[in-house]
């Protein structure tokens, strides 16, 4: 048995035209059933006539034309206008005049060119239309010309309504995925800024360091061993972020996280960091994205202490909490953490300040009075224990 979530996704394969054929062939048989005869529009003031050939012509003439009211909206219109004013002349009244309005309401909302000129011409030829009336001693009074003729523009408006905000929901909806695919973009510059900075300065750094152990072969062996090592980190945390360009990509628990922070302390203590690590309680069961956050600060701190107090000893404390993740990192010596400092851009500070930020949490960067720096970040991890 079919399902309707088959049913629906059949129908909407269908081509347009088809499509909007059910609705012409439901007012053509409802407008041929004999009982309607003479009990649909009545515009003119002519008096009734019985059905014959010409009815059914003017009644086909106004329905059938609704199969292509959306591919072709002034083909359609032009065609039930026409049915609707053999229809009116020759005094059926037949229900197929209520082809019209529909047809007025598909080209409003689905005519994309022309379109004043299309008003024009409507207008144009419903004035020959109350004219041939008139040289035919209607009845009708000119107000009631009028008023339908305010009926038909009523149509016609909702159906500019209706294709306005369909063009402001397009455009809505544009704007949301190019704001979403600059925040993705900020998102990944933030992240190779987090990774290359970090692994690339430790690299240089153990391999400056490696022009003076040539008398000293053990040391000279240990460091470019971890030069091999940093560099390896960096190239999995960079397929990483490629994966994060992957459409599908969605194993987040393969970003770094707090728990990962003693293997960033030793690799920055084998860059000839001296780094003392204190990490007290519990991680809560569910952080979100505060564990990467937290990580982040570690690593943009310990990058600025190779690169601008190299050699200082560094202190990294981190409190885990029921509610929020606590981070300190201060160096002693000389290094200033600022965007003035000889190779920083500033992006890393920035961009760690909006990470913490958007959590709701708190971020200072502060430079000690003799010298060196300390980073402090508060990150709610959205525990409610």
């Amino acid at each position: 048995m079919t399902s309707p979530r088959r049913a629906g996704e059949v129908w909407g394969r269908l081509h347009v035209t088809l499509r909007d054929l059910p609705l012409g062939v439901l007012i053509l048989a409802a407008a041929l059933v004999p009982v309607s005869h003479s009990r649909g529009t009545q515009f003119g003031g002519m008096a009734d006539r019985p059905f014959d050939a010409l009815a059914v012509a003017a009644v086909a003439l106004q329905c059938l034309p609704l199969a292509v009211r959306r591919r072709w909206p002034v083909l359609c219109l032009a065609l039930v206008m026409s049915g609707f004013a053999v229809d009116q002349l020759r005094g059926y009244h037949s229900l197929a005049g209520t082809a019209l309005p529909i047809a007025l309401l598909s080209t409003g909302s689905h005519l994309e060119r022309h379109r004043r000129t299309t008003a024009i011409v409507f207008s144009a030829a419903y004035v020959l239309l109350v004219t041939e009336f008139l040289r035919r001693d209607t009845p009708e009074p000119p107000a009631e010309f009028v008023t339908f003729y305010f009926a038909l523009c009523l149509a016609w408006g909702i159906g500019v309504w209706l294709r306005n905000t369909r063009i402001e929901e397009a455009e809505r909806r544009s704007r949301v995925a190019e704001e979403t695919r600059a925040a993705e973009r900020t998102r990944i510059a933030r992240e190779l800024h987090d990774v290359v900075t970090h692994h690339v300065t430790a690299m240089v750094v153990q391999a400056e360091a490696a022009r003076y152990l040539t008398a000293a072969p053990d040391r000279l062996d240990q460091t470019l061993n971890a030069v091999t090592d940093t560099g390896r980190r960096a190239i999995t945390d960079l397929r990483h972020l490629l994966d994060l360009l992957d459409p599908g990509y969605g194993n987040e628990a393969r970003a770094p996280t707090v728990g990962r922070l003693l293997t960033l302390v030793e690799q920055t203590r084998r860059a000839g960091q001296p780094v003392d690590f204190t990490e007290k309680g519990t991680p809560a069961t569910a952080t979100g994205s505060a564990d990467l956050v937290a990580y982040r600060v570690v690593q943009e701190a310990l990058t600025n202490a190779l690169k601008y107090a190299h050699g200082s000893r560094t202190s990294v404390q981190v409190q885990h909490s029921g509610r929020d993740i606590t981070v300190e990192v201060s160096t002693d010596g000389s290094g200033s953490w600022t965007a003035s400092s000889p190779g920083g851009s500033g992006r890393g500070l920035a961009g760690l300040r909006q990470r913490v930020d958007v959590l709701g949490g708190e971020f200072s960067a502060d430079g000690h009075p003799g010298g060196g720096f300390v980073v402090r970040a508060r990150i709610p991890t959205g525990s409610s224990t």
